[in-house]
């Protein structure tokens, strides 16, 4: 009787996932046992079902883990507020393009927080015909036709990312926004926390990433 309760356990308790391993840099380096990002949830989807019958949405275990738990504590927090991730990486990690980085599984394009001219939240439309979203341009005053950025709550999203991870004992290396458009993340209430814990980057990168925010998360890899 023992021994059958114990196989039946076995059986039913599933497989046991590995935890993700990473090696190298986001530039240059690889993950093993990646994981792919929900498709959706109460306050988050997203940006393409293509894309993830791609493999372009898989990601260090632990990043999905604070990932999930920080959309989790936005919908207590924030529960008005829509959101949507973009590009992450491939399971096995490496070259990404037309990406320059995002091969460690440690990095997260997310797409910018909107509001429409009624004032509400709502998504960024990413479809083939606007390269899922990163052909979007936003002016110097944060709008793109009817959609404005939603600083509060971009800025409440990357806080949140940076409680989840720094609660299991990692961090976030930096966040890469167009610097131009950073001012109005410090006219939120969230302006001094992110002057005291976040990283911004502060030169214009290779591309603007206004429409998407980059998170590269801080977590051990093995070189």
């Amino acid at each position: 009787m023992k021994k059958s309760f114990v196989l039946a356990l076995f059986f039913c308790s599933g497989p046991v996932l590995a935890n993700s391993v990473c090696g190298g840099t986001s530039a240059n380096g690889y993950v093993r046992n990646a994981v792919k990002l929900p498709s959706k949830g109460d306050n988050f989807t997203s940006y393409s079902k293509v894309a993830e019958l791609a493999g372009r949405t898989y990601v260090h275990s632990q990043v999905k883990n604070i990932i999930v738990d920080a959309y989790q504590a936005l919908q207590k927090s924030h529960p008005d507020k829509r959101y949507k991730y973009a590009e992450t990486g491939l399971e096995n990690g490496g070259k990404f393009s037309p990406h320059k980085t995002h091969q460690n599984g440690l990095s997260v394009d997310f797409m910018t927080p909107v509001i429409n001219e009624k004032g509400l939240s709502v998504h960024l439309p990413t479809h083939v015909f606007n390269r899922f979203g990163y052909d979007i341009e936003f002016d110097k005053q944060g709008q793109f036709e009817q959609f404005k950025i939603d600083y509060t709550a971009l800025a409440a999203h990357i806080v949140e990312l940076h409680k989840s991870a720094t609660a299991k004992g990692y961090d976030l290396w930096r966040v890469i926004f167009d610097p131009t458009l950073q001012a109005g993340l410090y006219k939120t209430k969230y302006a001094n926390y992110l002057k005291a814990h976040i990283q911004f980057s502060t030169k214009p990168s290779w591309v603007r990433h206004d429409e998407h925010y980059h998170v590269d998360f801080l977590v051990p890899c093995e070189i």
